[in-house]
């Protein structure tokens, strides 16, 4: 017969135990009240104040863009894993990326590179989770996006958005178990697109500034009213703060002003290219320098499992061109260095080209790229092997990129939010700030 030594021990509830059931009674408490407020006191709490960086632009790259084609050509390996394209001279000594990038490859020395991203998942949508969540996706809980996480913390800035999504939100860039408030605003329109127009933006039609005031004030009474008889208060609550936002964004001419790209001059969007990249991309940069806090763009069809080198030819210049634009841009209007360009994907591609001169999904090591907010410039971080199969020097996991970004904020990621049962759940568990790459 075996012992198990680690069990908890479990015993009857004793005369202290009920003691303290009778008081909270008293107190007007249930008992899953009672443990409500236990969770609270023993939850992980830090105050967020702002950090280096100020913004996030968060750039997606649907279906997992090939390591080998963009951020870690191997020039040196057999041409099977070599892949049909040869490489970019930067201006850092001995650094070289894809010839698919070109114009970034100018720029690499305002951003850090690491080569190193040693994944797990191998599935569009479990990969997309983990990128924008640091977490790997679980059906028992669903974990809120960076975006919404920074919205938590810090609220809206000058009546915008704290979170945009250009030009609509992801299936996983949502708010997980935080409440609905803290989601990404959703143009509901492409600026690539002609005819772009911000829904929610502008009053509909007959209703002037006077009529949108008074129906402003006529709602906050009738809210008032149902929430002195409603039993969850704290639900109507957070769609009070909805609707304050809502109201704040569209009476405001400055918010409208910065969705609207048509104030940019020939030359800046000439800067960003004519591909569907570059509108997302430079209203990204209006958003940030306007106020927005967390801004994600989505951008191509990044899972070339056949003619890899079409794919990134049809693919790759408009990114090569808008990252390369708006980096500099940023640069040249002093906002880099507070506001952070992250590129995800959602994993790399295999080392070999396969039977249909493709990549398949891997995600064993892969590689992103990230500028301004305090991380490195010109810098190269760990690397993959000679065929870009394993991670060989410094691997640094999803989450802990994720977590360095939230340090650079001023977020402590082993913060703990409250899920639904009183649960306290840290922003990311076990996440490490990679020193390396700040500073």
């Amino acid at each position: 017969m075996s012992t198990n030594l680690t069990a908890a021990p479990t015993r009857a509830p004793g005369r202290r135990e009920f003691l303290r059931v009778g008081v909270v009674g008293s107190l007007g408490l249930t008992l899953g009240d009672f443990f409500a407020l236990k969770a609270r006191a023993d939850q992980k709490n830090y105050a967020s104040k702002e950090g280096v960086a100020k913004s996030v632009i968060q750039i997606v790259l649907p279906g997992g863009m090939a390591h080998q084609e963009s951020w870690d050509p191997k020039p040196d390996a057999p041409l099977e894993y070599r892949g049909p394209f040869n490489v970019a001279k930067t201006k850092l000594p001995g650094v070289v990326l894809s010839e698919n990038f070109r114009s970034v490859a100018q720029v690499a020395d305002k951003m850090t590179i690491v080569r190193s991203i040693a994944g797990k998942e191998a599935d569009h949508g479990r990969a997309s989770y983990t990128m924008f969540t640091g977490y790997r996706k679980s059906p028992a809980l669903e974990h809120p996006a960076m975006g919404a996480v920074v919205s938590h913390e810090f609220g809206p800035r000058r009546d915008l958005p704290p979170y945009v999504a250009v030009p609509s939100a992801s299936e996983y860039g949502g708010t997980g178990y935080l409440g609905s408030q803290f989601g990404p605003f959703g143009i509901g329109s492409d600026p690539a697109r002609g005819g772009y127009k911000v829904r929610d933006l502008t009053l509909p039609p007959g209703v002037d500034d006077r009529r949108f005031g008074t129906r402003q004030q006529i709602r906050g009474v009738v809210d008032d009213h149902f929430r002195a008889q409603a039993k969850n208060a704290e639900a109507l609550g957070a769609m009070d703060e909805f609707y304050a936002r809502a109201y704040a964004l569209i009476s405001s001419s400055a918010a409208r002003e910065a969705f609207d790209i048509e104030k940019e001059s020939a030359a800046t969007r000439a800067k960003y290219g004519p591909s569907d990249a570059g509108p997302r991309f430079l209203l990204a940069r209006r958003l940030v320098e306007a106020g927005v806090r967390f801004v994600t763009v989505s951008y191509g069809g990044w899972d070339m499992h056949a003619g890899i080198e079409s794919a990134m030819k049809r693919q790759a210049p408009g990114l090569d061109t808008a990252l390369a634009g708006l980096i500099r841009d940023l640069d040249d209007r002093g906002l880099l260095a507070s506001t952070i360009v992250l590129v995800t994907s959602e994993f790399g591609r295999t080392p070999k080209i396969n039977a249909s001169a493709g990549r398949d999904h891997f995600p064993r090591v892969f590689s992103l790229a990230v500028a301004g907010g305090g991380f490195k410039k010109g810098l190269v971080y760990g690397s993959s092997n000679s065929t870009a199969s394993e991670p060989e020097e410094d691997p640094v996991r999803v989450e802990d990129v994720l977590t360095t970004v939230y340090h650079q904020l001023g977020i402590n990621a082993d913060k703990e939010l409250m899920a639904p049962g009183a649960r306290p759940i840290e922003i990311i568990d076990d996440g490490k700030v990679v020193k390396d790459l700040v500073g």
